[in-house]
């Protein structure tokens, strides 16, 4: 539900805010029942069955951990959407819609390392050896932690104490809607990120078929990873724009406003299908995990057939 009071003094958001709290059940239950059984069994399979830590099983491993912390507040949500809070778990919300965050922008900066992981390995193969391994893959995904935690820190003041019962995760204060803050969301949470992906991903899908190798598996990684990130968050940063040009007068119209309201809290809502999306990478990856390990095993084999039969 959003708090649109402030935005237009004549327009009337209850109808609105009447059908989300129906429609976020209906797009929050399957999403959270489908994506923590994904991610669940994705960590069984990277931790306790493939065992193999390279690089792409650790930024896969913690891109199951991003989308589980997601995952494990949408309760939190859901029961928010139909009731209010008593005031004094202010400090209780603040913390678990920072947390939500750290989960949604955590997970499109993993993606973006793994794009970032996937070029380097394919256009600089060479170069690879010294740049890639699994400790700087792990330091990396300490560093997202880091600069997740630490960019949305702010979030904790964006929701105004009170003493009456509030809808938590609704309703931030005008603090929330700066140009300051909502610019580093745009730049910094999606449009720099989703340049760095989209380049990374043209260049290695290039550089493959130039190769004229048979790298299916790879490209099928890439083209997930680029699903799993502009799928979800391009219609919900998009909304975010809006609304911040209706919150500062740029957009006037009352039936505008209202549709964009609708359209902002439909599309923040479907954004959490990204922990679902992300299986296809989860899938991927340990595909080719698996086929590396046996291509290694049947070379190894291979080996020491060569040397038993020149003994001989």
């Amino acid at each position: 539900m959003s708090n649109n009071s402030t935005m237009a003094t004549y327009c009337s958001f209850e109808e609105v805010d009447r059908l989300m709290t129906s429609l976020e059940l209906v797009i929050y239950i399957p999403i959270f029942l489908m994506g923590l059984v994904l991610n669940t069994l994705a960590l069984v399979v990277f931790c306790v069955l493939l065992r193999k830590w390279t690089e792409s099983t650790i930024y896969m491993t913690n891109l199951a951990l991003m989308d589980l912390l997601l995952l494990l507040l949408l309760p939190f949500k859901m029961h928010a959407t139909n009731n209010q809070w008593s005031a004094k778990h202010h400090l209780l919300c603040s913390f678990l819609e920072s947390m939500y965050f750290v989960g949604m922008y955590g997970s499109i900066y993993t993606i973006v390392c793994i794009a970032v992981d996937r070029w380097v390995a394919i256009k600089h193969p060479f170069r690879a050896k010294q740049l890639r391994s699994p400790q700087a893959a792990l330091g990396t995904c300490v560093l997202v932690w880091f600069l997740t935690l630490g960019g949305i820190s702010p979030i904790y003041g964006f929701r105004q104490a009170r003493d009456e019962d509030f809808h938590c995760f609704h309703g931030f204060s005008e603090k929330g809607w700066t140009p300051a803050v909502v610019g580093c969301l745009e730049v910094f949470g999606f449009l720099g990120p989703a340049l760095v992906l989209v380049g990374c991903s043209v260049q290695s899908v290039k550089t493959l078929k130039n190769s004229g190798q048979e790298r299916r598996a790879c490209e099928r990684i890439i083209y997930s990873s680029l699903c799993a990130f502009l799928l979800p968050f391009t219609p919900s940063h998009l909304a975010i724009l809006l609304q911040f040009l209706v919150r500062h007068g740029v957009i006037k119209d009352c039936r505008t406003q209202t549709k964009i309201s609708l359209f902002l809290q439909v599309s923040m809502s479907l954004a959490n299908i990204t922990c679902c999306l992300d299986a296809f990478c989860y899938y991927f990856i340990a595909h080719e995990v698996r086929s590396s390990k046996h291509t290694y095993r049947a070379r190894t084999f291979s080996q020491r057939k060569t040397i038993s039969t020149s003994d001989v």
